[in-house]
């Protein structure tokens, strides 16, 4: 095991996968010239070919990935920004995820879109976005959403050997963030298992990407006030490991779905929906959410900071959902 972090982790699993399967390439903006460190030493390593910097139109190289993918190449393409998808929906939304299906299996798409999770860090409304619920609500895609190095390495590699578009949406909040990871070079974590990051018994919190560093703050904090949280890491978003979550719910009877995107059709409100509907009879309290209001995010880091989920409204929400006031100030 070695401690690394989360961009050491897409690197290694990059590498490690290129080096594994020579169709396995890698295509995007300033890959060479390497911006988050992700891909360093890559073009001496696996030479030009493999290594393909692309002019900034997202809906080209990306549909050119698909076609890449369709005649036999196993594409990772790195969007760098997640906001930078939307140019690309078009290929993403009408060829990519749906040409397995109209072509009745004849056709496989084995391609990896990266990008990143770039909020909170006064990046402003077009560089912010976290759009992963959106492609959510589009059958043929898989979608990974990792909280720390040792997820991020196995999923993007089980993403990097599968038959099927994988979406891997990678939080920036996460990044310099350390875990230990395996040094196995088949180390995979299978598509569509979550985790139990952490156990107990008054309230579940389900929580996203970034979200899952937070949420395991808040139920330490928790803790010294006597109320005992379970944390699940979804990890995939697609497909979504439901069962560990009514597991947990069913256990606490109490659920809080954190989401870092905005609150309405959130992988927060699918997560809520389905324990409404298929673990209601163990609910002792409503299911609540909290995310980001459904607004743009301003430059101001003062404006922007206190609209996403935090440890504090995470902590706020527990508290409510047990009946327990919050603790008060104690006298000077």
């Amino acid at each position: 095991m070695a401690k690394i972090t989360y961009l050491e982790a897409i690197y290694q699993a990059q590498a490690e996968e290129m080096d594994r399967d020579s169709k396995v390439f890698i295509m995007g903006e300033d890959i060479r010239c390497n911006v988050f460190g992700t891909t360093t030493g890559f073009v001496e390593r696996f030479g030009e070919e493999r290594v393909r910097d692309t002019p900034i139109s997202e809906n080209g190289f990306i549909g050119a990935a698909g076609g890449a993918a369709m005649v036999g190449m196993r594409p990772i393409v790195d969007a760098t920004i997640s906001s930078f998808l939307f140019p690309a929906m078009d290929q993403i939304c009408s060829i990519i995820a749906k040409s397995r299906y109209i072509y009745g299996g004849q056709a496989q798409l084995p391609l990896v879109i990266r990008s990143c999770l770039f909020y909170g860090n006064s990046n402003a409304a077009q560089h912010s976005d976290r759009p992963y619920s959106m492609f959510m609500n589009m059958p043929g895609l898989k979608i990974i959403a990792p909280s720390n190095a040792h997820d991020m390495k196995g999923l993007l590699k089980a993403a990097i050997r599968d038959d099927d578009p994988v979406m891997s949406f990678e939080d920036s909040t996460c990044w310099m963030v350390k875990s230990e990871v395996p040094d196995d070079l088949d180390f995979v974590i299978p598509l569509g298992k979550g985790e139990v990051k952490r156990e107990g018994t008054d309230v579940t919190v389900v929580a996203i990407a970034g979200a899952v560093n937070i949420a395991l703050k808040a139920a330490e904090k928790l803790k010294a006030e006597g109320i005992s949280v379970e944390v699940v890491d979804p990890r995939t978003l697609v497909p979504l490991d439901r069962d560990i979550i009514l597991r947990s719910v069913r256990k606490t009877g109490r659920a809080i779905c954190v989401d870092p995107a905005h609150k309405t059709c959130s992988a927060a409100s699918e997560i809520a929906a389905t324990i409404a509907e298929e673990a209601f009879e163990a609910l002792r309290a409503p299911v609540v959410r909290v995310t980001t209001p459904d607004t743009h995010l301003p430059f101001s880091p003062h404006i922007e900071k206190p609209l996403y989920p935090s440890v504090e409204r995470i902590m706020d929400a527990a508290r409510r959902l047990v009946g327990a006031p919050a603790p008060q100030p104690q006298p000077a």
